[in-house]
Protein backbone atom coordinates (compact mmCIF):
# COMPACT_ATOMS: atom_id res chain seq x y z
CA UNK A 1 0.00 0.00 0.00
CA UNK A 2 1.26 3.88 -0.93
CA UNK A 3 0.63 6.05 2.11
CA UNK A 4 -0.71 9.60 0.64
CA UNK A 5 1.80 12.43 1.35
CA UNK A 6 1.57 14.17 4.67
CA UNK A 7 2.06 17.66 5.05
CA UNK A 8 5.14 17.46 7.11
CA UNK A 9 7.21 15.31 4.20
CA UNK A 10 5.51 18.31 1.75
CA UNK A 11 6.90 20.91 3.90
CA UNK A 12 10.43 18.62 3.69
CA UNK A 13 10.20 18.00 0.63
CA UNK A 14 9.76 21.71 -0.10
CA UNK A 15 12.64 22.89 2.19
CA UNK A 16 15.23 20.59 0.55
CA UNK A 17 14.40 21.86 -2.78
CA UNK A 18 14.82 25.20 -1.24
CA UNK A 19 18.14 24.25 -0.10
CA UNK A 20 18.96 23.08 -3.74
CA UNK A 21 18.07 26.01 -4.84
CA UNK A 22 20.22 28.62 -2.70
CA UNK A 23 23.40 26.27 -2.39
CA UNK A 24 23.81 25.89 -6.45
CA UNK A 25 23.45 29.97 -6.55
CA UNK A 26 27.08 31.75 -6.64
CA UNK A 27 25.80 34.61 -4.65
CA UNK A 28 24.18 32.61 -1.55
CA UNK A 29 25.64 31.20 1.23
CA UNK A 30 24.42 29.06 4.28
CA UNK A 31 26.32 29.74 7.51
CA UNK A 32 25.98 26.79 9.87
CA UNK A 33 27.59 26.88 13.50
CA UNK A 34 27.65 22.74 14.41
CA UNK A 35 29.09 21.75 17.95
CA UNK A 36 29.96 18.34 17.70
CA UNK A 37 27.21 16.50 15.80
CA UNK A 38 24.84 19.46 16.27
CA UNK A 39 23.74 22.43 14.05
CA UNK A 40 23.47 25.33 16.92
CA UNK A 41 23.30 28.28 14.48
CA UNK A 42 22.37 28.98 11.17
CA UNK A 43 21.76 31.88 8.76
CA UNK A 44 21.64 32.81 5.14
CA UNK A 45 23.60 35.09 3.42
CA UNK A 46 22.55 36.68 -0.23
CA UNK A 47 24.66 39.21 -1.82
CA UNK A 48 22.44 41.16 -4.38
CA UNK A 49 23.80 43.60 -7.36
CA UNK A 50 21.21 46.41 -7.96
CA UNK A 51 20.90 49.93 -9.91
CA UNK A 52 20.67 52.16 -6.20
CA UNK A 53 22.76 53.45 -4.21
CA UNK A 54 25.01 54.10 -7.63
CA UNK A 55 24.75 50.55 -8.36
CA UNK A 56 26.12 49.34 -4.46
CA UNK A 57 25.57 45.71 -4.18
CA UNK A 58 23.70 44.91 -0.75
CA UNK A 59 23.60 42.22 1.03
CA UNK A 60 20.64 40.36 2.58
CA UNK A 61 20.72 38.18 6.02
CA UNK A 62 17.73 36.19 6.83
CA UNK A 63 16.95 33.20 8.69
CA UNK A 64 19.52 33.64 11.43
CA UNK A 65 18.42 30.83 13.70
CA UNK A 66 20.07 30.00 17.11
CA UNK A 67 19.31 26.61 19.40
CA UNK A 68 17.74 28.02 22.65
CA UNK A 69 20.14 26.51 24.91
CA UNK A 70 23.52 27.88 22.93
CA UNK A 71 21.53 31.36 23.26
CA UNK A 72 23.98 33.75 24.90
CA UNK A 73 27.47 32.48 24.03
CA UNK A 74 27.85 34.62 21.13
CA UNK A 75 26.99 31.81 18.55
CA UNK A 76 24.58 34.70 16.80
CA UNK A 77 27.46 37.51 16.81
CA UNK A 78 30.27 35.13 15.47
CA UNK A 79 27.96 33.89 12.49
CA UNK A 80 26.97 37.57 11.83
CA UNK A 81 30.59 38.54 11.88
CA UNK A 82 31.35 36.22 9.78
CA UNK A 83 28.70 36.90 7.27
CA UNK A 84 29.20 40.88 7.46
CA UNK A 85 33.14 39.75 6.79
CA UNK A 86 32.07 38.26 3.52
CA UNK A 87 29.86 41.10 2.66
CA UNK A 88 33.20 43.12 2.57
CA UNK A 89 35.10 40.67 1.22
CA UNK A 90 32.56 40.87 -2.02
CA UNK A 91 32.72 44.46 -2.52
CA UNK A 92 28.64 44.86 -0.79
CA UNK A 93 28.40 48.77 0.40
CA UNK A 94 25.74 48.00 3.28
CA UNK A 95 24.01 44.92 4.90
CA UNK A 96 20.48 44.76 5.48
CA UNK A 97 17.91 42.34 7.17
CA UNK A 98 14.61 42.38 8.98
CA UNK A 99 13.42 41.66 12.22
CA UNK A 100 10.25 40.35 13.59
CA UNK A 101 8.94 43.46 15.44
CA UNK A 102 7.73 41.08 18.66
CA UNK A 103 10.60 40.27 18.96
CA UNK A 104 13.04 43.24 20.84
CA UNK A 105 15.57 41.02 22.12
CA UNK A 106 16.73 40.64 18.79
CA UNK A 107 16.61 44.28 17.14
CA UNK A 108 18.75 44.76 20.48
CA UNK A 109 20.92 42.17 19.17
CA UNK A 110 21.19 43.31 15.64
CA UNK A 111 21.63 46.96 17.37
CA UNK A 112 24.61 45.83 19.44
CA UNK A 113 26.16 45.26 15.93
CA UNK A 114 25.83 48.21 14.46
CA UNK A 115 22.34 47.66 12.86
CA UNK A 116 19.95 50.68 12.77
CA UNK A 117 16.46 50.89 12.02
CA UNK A 118 16.52 52.34 8.96
CA UNK A 119 13.32 52.00 7.18
CA UNK A 120 9.69 50.31 7.57
CA UNK A 121 9.33 46.87 6.02
CA UNK A 122 6.50 45.75 4.51
CA UNK A 123 5.37 41.91 3.18
CA UNK A 124 3.25 40.28 0.73
CA UNK A 125 2.51 36.89 1.36
CA UNK A 126 0.42 34.26 -0.51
Amino acid sequence: MIRPPCSTRLRLDRKLDAWDEMVSQQWNWILVTVVGDEVIGVLQLTLIPGLSRSGTKRAQIEGVRVKTSARGQSVGKSLMQFALAISREHGCGLVQLTTDKRRPDAKRFYESLGFEATHEGMKLVW
